[in-house]
């Protein structure tokens, strides 16, 4: 944990709701990216980021900053976007689906085709993830999209190190299977669209 999140966090512990407002305001943006992703709806994903930091204000005083602060907060998050997807069982996906990048304006080099075929790999992507278990899907959006480490994916999700491993082969075997190899390609590009922070993966 940096220094200023140990400082926010003891001030947020005794009560201090604008110590707690500045950590919200540093971690906002990576917790709502994950909800994105776990959801496939950014109207759910709002709803998720903001129920993440009321349950988190309701139980600083029991986090003891052993963890990194970013996984506790990213626990909460996965519990409350599975309760979500539980409970709403949307029954058709967004046509506009958030997390298919946007096709990159016309320009000099500007290529409209890759553009739309970047699109079509991506939502074929993000459906094909839709269709994998719960505990699966997870995981690999944390290992491969959020490029979280697999020891803070594990305290997380409460499991070991190989398990959060055997997941991440599994879904991946799963992916294969229903797209073939190039959608590595797209993993790749949404892993590195945007820098993440955290460290390394660990294998």
């Amino acid at each position: 944990m940096t220094d200023t999140d140990a400082s926010l966090l003891e001030l947020a512990r005794g009560g201090d709701r604008a110590a707690f407002g500045k950590l919200v305001r540093k971690h906002h943006a990576r917790v709502h990216r994950l909800a994105l992703h776990l959801t496939g709806s950014r109207g759910e994903a709002d709803d998720v980021a903001q129920e993440t930091f009321v349950r988190a204000w309701k139980a600083i005083d029991r986090f003891d900053g052993r963890a990194e602060l970013f996984t506790w907060l990213y626990r909460i998050c996965v519990n409350v976007a599975l309760n979500l997807k539980r409970s709403r069982k949307r029954e058709t996906a967004d046509i506009n689906d958030p997390r298919v990048p946007e096709p990159i304006a016309d320009g000099v080099g500007a290529d409209p085709h890759s553009s739309a075929a970047n699109a079509q790999a991506y939502r074929a992507l993000s459906t094909a993830m839709d269709g994998l278990s719960e505990s699966l899907r997870t995981t690999l959006v944390l290992a491969c999209v959020e490029q979280v480490p697999y020891a803070d994916i594990a305290e997380a999700l409460g499991c070991s190190e190989g398990t959060v491993a055997w997941r991440v082969h599994e879904a991946r075997r799963k992916l294969r299977d229903a797209l073939g190899d190039d959608w590595l390609a797209a993993m790749d590009a949404q892993a590195t669209a945007e820098p993440k922070k955290g460290g390394s993966r660990g294998r």
